[in-house]
């Protein structure tokens, strides 16, 4: 018998098992016990209804979306739990935990015959989740080498493989298969779809083909800014090879040469100096033996230049290895251990998920640094990552009277808390402040550190700040004429009165 065959029948028998009686417990945990881990519910749909008897407190996670479940929690005792669906198109399963404090029981839920479909990729993201499907394509990318996490990709679309079994149906050890991006293969699994991707989860390997052409090594892989030649040797087991460049290189990458003997080819490419920032590429080598085609891939970057930006123009980059110089005040510090913050400037706010060797910096809110990191995200939302620290400029923290001690100093920033008792300057935002032990002129006040030109003015107005509300804000000793001031100064916060 096939295998194909023998897979339905297995289902079907676990679907009668679930036809014992009641009185049978099917699964003995000390702390809670089920009349059945198996549930059957008609392809037509229906319900099915299992004993739960616990001693203490229980609660259940169902992920599926096909599936309702009468009660999603329960007591010590008796209980009965009702397992129920629509009908479905197509065989369906689905796993579902019941929790106590310290043991988890599993309940198998099938709906129908769970039948294997032979499918290209876009019938699996046009099918339904928990439906289990065969496909066949070419491993593009791999994302986790322990769990097997991949690619797959063919002429309708691409999936993601999340989880890959080992030929004994272990977990972590993708690498027993030897699988490299450009073989062909043929996997079985569930699909789910998981914040919009669509997966096939824990897959079983049936077969792998691997690609007639393979990237053995390559050299200078990490090109430095003033350009130069990358080399990647290959082995070529098919009808010649040729070469993709990716739009986005076309304008900095071109081949040098392709030089072949035997099954050894070795192609060279030369890279244009980079103005810009960090940039990289991946190049993808094919072949054929007149029936499929082949394909390897290979990536190369080059160093760029930092690019020195405000944080609205972070913000606007897209997702890359490109490095970005920011200098902005930590507006909220939520771990000083590591460096995670909030840093802005005059022209909006960022994330900042962690800065290396911040700890010994002695960094506090308040405080004027300069940062080196990347453009990423987490959720959708933008942050800065893999950042260094380059610069600190302390800020104090002092009394009107304090500052008013003080040298002039343009270096030396101050953070200052007063009331507005009046502002002769609604553009730029001049105006005097006082607290409790003095008065001090304020001579500009403007949106966030790095303001120039226009964007300096109209703070007061944009924020409603008014006569009477409370200003803190950073800036330096000054003074005009003998008379002594708040220069170079901008923003932090403000209490409306």
């Amino acid at each position: 018998m096939k295998l194909k065959n023998i897979f339905p029948f297995f289902i079907a028998l676990l679907a009668l098992m679930t036809s014992c009686t009641d009185e049978e417990t099917m699964t003995l945990l000390d702390g809670i016990q089920v009349s059945s881990s198996y549930v059957s519910i008609p392809v037509d749909g229906g319900s099915t209804a299992i004993t739960v008897t616990a001693k203490e407190s229980w609660t259940i996670e169902n992920t599926t979306t096909w599936l309702t479940i009468s009660s999603t929690s329960g007591g010590a005792g008796e209980s009965t739990l009702t397992f129920s669906a629509e009908s479905a198109l197509d065989g369906r399963t689905a796993e579902v935990l019941i929790k106590t404090e310290n043991e988890t029981q599993r309940i198998n839920i099938i709906q129908g015959l769970a039948t294997i479909s032979s499918a290209t990729c876009a019938d699996v993201i046009a099918g339904p989740d928990s439906k289990t499907y065969q496909v066949t394509g070419v491993c593009t990318a791999i994302a986790n080498t322990t769990y097997g996490n991949w690619y797959l990709e063919d002429e309708t679309g691409s999936i993601y493989i999340y989880g890959t079994l080992d030929s004994k149906g272990g977990e972590k050890n993708f690498l027993s298969w030897g699988l490299e991006v450009g073989d062909e293969i043929t996997v079985q699994g569930p699909k789910t779809t998981y914040n919009g991707t669509v997966e096939l989860v824990n897959v079983t390997v049936i077969s792998i083909n691997k690609s007639l052409v393979k990237v053995d090594s390559v050299a200078n892989a990490a090109l430095p800014l003033e350009g130069g030649e990358f080399t990647a040797y290959l082995t070529c087991k098919g009808q010649g090879v040729s070469v993709e460049i990716p739009d986005d290189a076309a304008s900095w990458l071109s081949i040098s040469s392709i030089q072949s003997a035997g099954t050894n080819t070795v192609v060279t490419f030369k890279a244009e100096a980079n103005s810009g920032g960090d940039r990289e590429t991946t190049l993808t080598f094919k072949t054929t033996d007149g029936t499929k085609n082949y394909s390897a891939q290979t990536s190369l970057s080059q160093a760029g230049a930092i690019l020195e930006v405000s944080i609205a123009e972070f913000l606007a980059a897209d997702v890359s290895n490109t490095s970005y110089r920011l200098t902005g005040v930590v507006a909220s510090l939520s771990d000083a251990s590591s460096g995670k913050l909030y840093l802005s400037d005059f022209s909006g706010e960022t994330y900042v998920y962690k800065i290396q060797d911040f700890a010994d910096a002695g960094v506090k809110e308040g405080d004027i640094i300069t940062i080196v990191g990347k453009r990423a995200a987490y959720n959708g939302s933008p942050q800065v990552s893999g950042s260094v620290l380059e610069e600190v400029i302390p800020v104090t923290p002092a009394t009107i009277a304090e500052v008013l001690a003080k040298p002039d100093d343009a270096n030396t920033y101050f953070m200052v808390t007063g009331k507005i008792t009046s502002i002769t300057s609604e553009t730029y935002g001049n105006l005097y402040l006082q607290d409790d032990s003095g008065e001090i002129y304020a001579y500009g006040c403007y949106p966030g550190w790095g303001a120039t030109g226009d964007d300096r003015k109209y703070l007061l107005s944009d924020k409603g700040i008014k006569v009477g509300d409370t200003l803190t804000m950073i800036a330096a000793k000054g003074s005009y004429n003998g008379s002594p001031q708040l220069s170079h100064g901008f923003y932090f916060s403000h209490v409306s009165n």
